[in-house]
């Protein structure tokens, strides 16, 4: 088991430092002069000389990927050109709203598509099967960006009943959570259909295994089999996918902070990308690729504890 923790532990770092090179070199796959496009055309000699060298575009490539790496390793994402504030001030006070977006999104598709999928697996080509796999599967094809839209018009422009934008006020819970009803709904829709039919597909497998018939037919109740013995092993496929699906939701947050005009990490990103402020996306993007790095990590653990037969094919391979 400690082999195979460094080795994944060895990979992540190379994931990482791959992740910063590319992120390095990011302003030299984009047309044009990074300073310049950043600066606008009535920039003066002066002035973009200037911000080229605070951003070590004067530099040679290779010097210029050294120096990013190092000043993260140092914990260090350099200051924004506009406002002279250091970024990873910028992320700080973003970061928070992303996540708290992203794991509510992740916990109601979790209480919601586990419970349909196992519902749906214990009353199998039943009517009510059929209903909610046709909502599932609407659901699967429902990008967030869509979901939210919708949900923005019916509830907070057509009923009222919810507020359209911003994060509310983060010291006043209730108003803060009023806030987050609707991205998160629009940002779990597509999982919980997805986690659904997963949950599923996963619970008619294992209800069908030898043990589990040999538990009913023992007179042990229906609902204990299915939740203390089948739910379990089902669950296993179900938290390899959560680390994706948390990676998933932490970009899909972009596009569902932008339409609700919350200010996150999405947001921070697209007005950087906009103003074409490059070491502010260079450091959003790689907080989210290392978040995102993380979960699967997680997930990965966590399967393989959750699953004794993994645990050995790795600690023997």
């Amino acid at each position: 088991m400690r082999r195979y923790l460094l080795k994944r532990l060895v990979t992540t770092i190379l994931v990482l430092l791959l992740s910063m090179v590319f992120l390095a070199l990011l302003v030299h796959i984009v047309p044009g002069d990074a300073a310049r496009t950043l600066l606008g055309p009535r920039a003066t000699p002066e002035l973009i000389a200037k911000v080229r060298s605070e951003m070590d575009l004067d530099k040679p490539p290779m010097v210029q990927v050294g120096l990013f790496i190092w000043k993260i390793l140092h914990g260090s994402f350099g200051t924004d050109v506009f406002t002279g504030r250091p970024i990873s001030m910028l992320i700080g006070s973003a970061l928070p709203h992303t996540i708290i977006l992203a794991f509510s999104s992740l916990g109601l598709a979790v209480l919601l598509g586990i419970p349909l999928g196992v519902f749906s697996a214990t009353h199998p080509d039943s009517w009510l099967d059929r209903i909610l796999a046709l909502f599932s599967i609407s659901f699967i094809t429902i990008p967030s960006y869509v979901g939210g839209l919708f949900l923005l018009l019916i509830f907070a422009v057509q009923l009222r009943v919810m507020p359209a934008i911003g994060v509310g006020d983060p010291s006043n819970i209730p108003d803060y959570i009023k806030h987050l009803i609707l991205p998160a709904v629009a940002l779990a829709i597509t999982w919980v259909g997805y986690l659904a039919r997963l949950v599923r597909a996963s619970m008619l497998e294992v209800l069908n295994e030898n043990y589990i018939r040999a538990a009913l037919a023992a007179g042990i109740p229906l609902r204990k089999v299915v939740y203390k013995y089948a739910l379990k092993n089902a669950l296993i496929p179900t938290v390899a996918v959560l680390g994706v699906g948390l990676g998933n939701l932490m970009g899909g947050a972009v596009f569902v902070e932008i339409i609700f005009s919350r200010a996150g990490m999405g947001t921070l990103i697209y007005n950087a990308i906009q103003s074409r402020n490059y070491p502010i996306v260079r450091a959003g993007v790689l907080v989210v690729a290392c978040l995102f790095i993380a979960a699967n990590l997680l997930a990965d653990l966590a399967y393989t504890y959750l699953d004794p037969r993994i645990q050995l094919d790795k600690m023997q391979g």
